[in-house]
C-alpha cells in the first residue's frame, strides 16, 4: 500500500516569484490589526486565536505497531509525550462568542528529540490546527486579499460582526442543502456554535510526513465528546459559552482524540500551493497514528490563562524537520507567526520561552 503514495522530494514546491514580498504585506498589514487591539486592551493579544476556551494538559500516546508509510516523523516509534493544547475562537480580538467564526486546537508535544527546523532549538513539536478541512484561499497571495479586509473590519462595531457571523452561517447552511459541503469562506466567518470538544480539527495545508507528505487533523473519540457533537451552545446567549462548555466539560471528564493523517498519492489532485482544495478521502482516507488523552483538570485557571496569553507560542515553525509545513500558505505561516509573537511578546515585555517539562504550565 505505500507504494500508492508520492515520495516526499524537494521540487514538491514551487513559490510563486513574488512571494517575499506578498509575505512582508501580510505581516505589514497583521501587525497594524496588533495594534490596534493592542490599543483597545492596553495588552497585545494574538492576531489569530485571540481568545482562548481552554488550555489543558496531557498525553500522546503513540502505538509502535503502525505500518510502515505512517511510521514517520514524530510517529516513528511508540512512546508516550507529554501535551499542551489550547482551544482557542479564530479572530485577533477578544469578542462575544455571537461572533461565531473558525476555531482552532493547538497541540505542542514536548520531549521530541530530532532534527528541528532552523532557528527551532527547543524538544518540541506543535501542530496548529482548525475547524474545517481546507483554508479559504489557496495561497499566501490570496490569504492577503482577505487579511486586508479582516484588517479593515478590526475597527468595525461588534455588533456589526456578529451580525456578519450569523449572515454568512445562514448562508453557509443553504450551500450545504444545495451541494452538500461546507463553503470554507462562509464556514470561516460563520462556523456553528458547536461544543469545542465534539468536532475536528485540520492542518488544512501540508506538511512534510518523513518520506511522504501528509495533512494532519485531531478527531473527538471520547463517548461524551461524541454524544455532544452538533450541540448548538447559543452564544448569543451566553458571551462566553464556548470558555463555559470547555471548563464544565473538564471539571470531571476526560476528552480523546485520534490524531489521523491523509497521505498525499499525486499533486495533481492533492496539491501542496493549494491549501484550498479538499483531497480525496477516497482516494486517501484519514489514517490514525496517535491517541491524545486530556484528562479533568481546570482548563482556565487565571495562572494558566495568563502563562497561555502571555507566554505560550504555538507556530508551525516548531517542528521537526520531519514535519517542514508545506505550500505557499504554510511558508507565510512560517514567517508571519514569528514576527507577530515577537510583536506580542515585545509589546507585553515577557520573554519568549518553550516550555521544557509539563510541570511548568499553572494548575
Amino acid at each position: 500500500m505505500a507504494e500508492t503514495y508520492l515520495r516526499y522530494h524537494d521540487g514538491v514546491e514551487t513559490p510563486a516569484p513574488d512571494e517575499a514580498e506578498t509575505i512582508d504585506a501580510i505581516i505589514a498589514s497583521m501587525t497594524r490589526e496588533s495594534e490596534t487591539t493592542a490599543k483597545r486592551y492596553g495588552h497585545a493579544v494574538r492576531a489569530s486565536h485571540a481568545k482562548i476556551s481552554g488550555v489543558v494538559t496531557g498525553e500522546l500516546q503513540v502505538p509502535d505497531d503502525l505500518p510502515r508509510e505512517l511510521k514517520q516523523g514524530l510517529f516513528a516509534r511508540g512512546g508516550t509525550y507529554p501535551v499542551i493544547v489550547r482551544f482557542a475562537q479564530g479572530p485577533g480580538e477578544r469578542l462575544k462568542d455571537s461572533v461565531s467564526t473558525h476555531r482552532g486546537m493547538a497541540i505542542k508535544v514536548l520531549g521530541v528529540a530530532g532534527e528541528k527546523l532552523q532557528g527551532h532549538g527547543a524538544q518540541t513539536q506543535d501542530f496548529v490546527l482548525a475547524t474545517g478541512p481546507v483554508f479559504p484561499n489557496p495561497d499566501a497571495k490570496g490569504f492577503l486579499g482577505s487579511m486586508k479586509q479582516l484588517e479593515a473590519g478590526t475597527k468595525a462595531p461588534e455588533a456589526l460582526k456578529a451580525a456578519v457571523s450569523w449572515t454568512a452561517r445562514a448562508a453557509d447552511t443553504i450551500v450545504k442543502a444545495v451541494t452538500g459541503e461546507s463553503s470554507p469562506l462562509l464556514d470561516f466567518f460563520g462556523h456553528a456554535p458547536l461544543h469545542p470538544l465534539a468536532e475536528p480539527y485540520y492542518s488544512q495545508a501540508a506538511l512534510r510526513y518523513g518520506d511522504h507528505i501528509a495533512k494532519i487533523a485531531a478527531f473527538p473519540t471520547g463517548a461524551k465528546q461524541v454524544a455532544l457533537a452538533g450541540e448548538d451552545l447559543h452564544p448569543g446567549e451566553d458571551p462566553d459559552a464556548f470558555r463555559h462548555a470547555v471548563a464544565a466539560y473538564f471539571t470531571g471528564d476526560a476528552a480523546m482524540f485520534e490524531i489521523r493523517v491523509q497521505l498525499c498519492t499525486n499533486l495533481d489532485d492533492m496539491p501542496v500551493e493549494d491549501a484550498s482544495k479538499r483531497w480525496d478521502e477516497a482516494a486517501s482516507p484519514y489514517r490514525t497514528v496517535a491517541r491524545l488523552v486530556l484528562p479533568a483538570q481546570d482548563s482556565q485557571s487565571e495562572a494558566r490563562t495568563r502563562y497561555a496569553d502571555d507566554v505560550l507560542s504555538f507556530r508551525p515553525a516548531h517542528s521537526l524537520a520531519a514535519h517542514r509545513p508545506l505550500g505557499s500558505l504554510m511558508r507565510a505561516r512560517l514567517k508571519t507567526y514569528q514576527a507577530l509573537s515577537s510583536f506580542r511578546h515585545g509589546r507585553n515585555q515577557t520573554p519568549e520561552t518553550e516550555p521544557t517539562a509539563i510541570e511548568q504550565v499553572p494548575a
